[in-house]
């Protein structure tokens, strides 16, 4: 698959690393406001083509896949202009802003047999497949806890009085959209989408959250999901059940190393050999893409609706309006 980014932030280098990794997978374009902040990129791994105008980009027979990695509210006409262009998309967590752009996005692939893929690492490591392959071996779920806690680099220019995009409710910033979703995605990915939800939030006086607490209710047990990027904590997941627990190491992010406790053993799983998370994301939509699976893709593309429903569900429920709301 030969992919243009847009965007040049440390996600994108990420994915340019990954890339490196996949035979069949390459980066042909970047694009950037400026060509001067592309170039340092560009040049690192060999790319060829900077664009500063994303009809151009849109336009280059050569590029077959868009990378969307710009700030969470262009996402939605980013992702629909390289759509409309015949382009399949990856567009960057959180998928869109709202329900209803999430819904126009996948109309408009399915219309024009499209592929279109969120970037949510997290469901494709190797090592969260391990916890679904051992849940049973704890027993009844009881409890789940998920802690995603990263103090942002921009938290104190927001202190000092700036609103920095991760913090602004015009380009839908936040703590649930940028960390907690990890910890949502982690959840929903092992038990689906729960009976009720609730989000408790720390806000700023704009409006926006800077941490938080999701407490999702299923028939059998209770999850609790709490993201911070207003604070630091050991992250971390906790899978309680009536015969042993799991424990996740580095949170729902990276799951770095799988710990199972049953009657009094201990097992400890780690098959995730490289600590690029997006390669694994990568291969797995390569492998998608190379072999035309469109069922696999919006068999994805339903659960991130899913998803993206219950983000929403708790925006509204902590009262944290976007600009793409139209309220």
């Amino acid at each position: 698959m030969k992919i243009a980014t847009i965007g040049t932030g440390f996600i994108v280098e990420a994915l340019l690393q990954g890339l490196e990794k996949i035979a069949s997978a390459e980066c042909v374009a970047i694009y950037s406001r400026k060509e001067e902040t592309a170039q340092p990129l560009a040049a690192k791994y060999e790319v060829n083509k900077i664009y500063t105008d994303l009809d151009a980009l849109f336009a280059d027979d050569s590029v077959e896949i868009v990378y969307i990695a710009s700030p969470n509210s262009l996402h939605f006409d980013q992702a629909y202009r390289a759509l409309e262009h015949g382009k399949h998309v990856i567009c960057e967590k959180p998928f869109t802003s709202t329900l209803q752009e999430t819904d126009t996005l996948i109309s408009l692939a399915k219309q024009n047999n499209l592929m279109l893929f969120e970037a949510i690492t997290t469901i494709h490591l190797p090592n969260y497949q391990i916890i679904k392959e051992n849940i049973n071996k704890i027993g009844q779920i009881k409890l789940v806890q998920c802690n995603y806690s990263q103090y942002s680099s921009k938290y104190n220019a927001l202190l000092a009085g700036e609103i920095p995009n991760v913090f602004n409710p015009q380009f839908s910033g936040g703590s649930l959209v940028d960390i907690n979703i990890y910890n949502l995605h982690f959840v929903m990915g092992l038990f689906g989408t729960p009976e009720k939800l609730s989000y408790t939030a720390n806000k700023h006086s704009n409006g926006i959250d800077t941490s938080g607490v999701l407490l999702l209710t299923y028939p059998d047990f209770i999850a609790v999901c709490a993201g911070a990027k207003d604070t630091r904590s050991e992250n971390f997941v906790m899978i309680q059940g009536e015969k042993g627990y799991i424990h996740v190491e580095n949170g729902a992010n990276g799951c770095r190393r799988v710990i199972l406790h049953n009657d009094e053993a201990k097992t400890e799983f780690n098959e995730q050999t490289s600590m690029n998370n997006l390669y694994y994301e990568l291969l797995k939509f390569n492998d998608i893409y190379k072999t035309k699976d469109y069922n696999r893709c919006y068999s994805l593309l339903d659960y991130s609706r899913s998803v993206m429903e219950k983000v929403v569900e708790a925006r509204m429920d902590a009262n944290i309006i976007f600009a793409a709301d139209n309220i």
